[in-house]
């Protein structure tokens, strides 16, 4: 169910942006101007397979998808699937889950003609939905994670989520036509999450490592292709 919501957002989300797209270029029509190029680009973050390959621990892929609104503004979103077990000084425990986030970038490079590239700032409003499994832990480990009294090896807590803000900023590079590889780094602050009893989470999907003051930071390499709409009057 979750699920289905998440993609009838994605599709509405578009529909509302294009739709303001379309009614700008619209009102640029009426005073004589030509209309704006309006373009989608869809790739995929590669860092999880890319990381995946050396380190079996980790899983996921995410899909990317901007779209170019109003001037040198981009709507933006991502979704995608984690899992991961990480591994701490006494225990480890597995993340396992789904996330999705949405916003928007300002493309603060000037392009000579001809040239469509970004380096980017951007807001994204993210959640994530996932399960974690404690996998195992040594039997004096008592603190702010968990208490050995009432957790056992092999407990898996389920429904859990997390909501947060993420500053992005990163650059995207036209390669061959239409072809784009991109790089950003973020900064995430959680807003609220659910946590099982007697345990924190310390990982979530789409957000990352979870630092005891409910921050994180997240690095992104990108593969997408731009799919042209509409070209400008000539």
């Amino acid at each position: 169910m979750k699920k289905k919501l998440t993609y009838i957002f994605i599709i509405n989300f578009f529909f509302i942006t294009g739709s303001f797209a379309q009614e700008i270029t619209e009102k640029e029509t009426d005073s004589i101007k030509p209309k704006k190029d309006l373009y989608l680009r869809v790739g995929v973050n590669t860092i999880k397979p890319i990381i995946s390959f050396f380190d079996e621990d980790v899983k996921g892929i995410g899909i990317i998808a901007d779209m170019n609104v109003y001037k040198r503004f981009y709507a933006a979103i991502e979704f995608g699937n984690e899992e991961k077990t990480t591994n701490e000084d006494y225990f480890n425990f597995t993340t396992t889950g789904s996330y999705f986030k949405a916003g928007f970038d300002f493309n603060a490079y000037n392009n000579w003609v001809g040239m469509n590239n970004d380096i980017f700032f951007g807001l994204r409003y993210g959640v994530s939905f996932f399960d974690q499994t404690l996998n195992n832990y040594t039997s004096h480990t008592i603190g702010s994670y968990l208490n050995p009294e009432l957790v056992t090896a092999g407990t898996e807590f389920s429904s859990l989520n997390a909501h947060w803000f993420e500053f992005v900023m990163g650059l995207k590079v036209e390669t061959i036509k239409n072809i784009y590889i991109g790089m950003s780094m973020s900064f995430n602050k959680i807003l609220s999450t659910k946590e099982p009893e007697n345990f924190k989470n310390l990982y979530a999907p789409g957000f990352g490592r979870i630092f005891s003051n409910d921050t994180g930071f997240g690095f992104n390499y990108t593969l997408s292709y731009q799919i042209p709409i509409r070209k400008k009057n000539k």
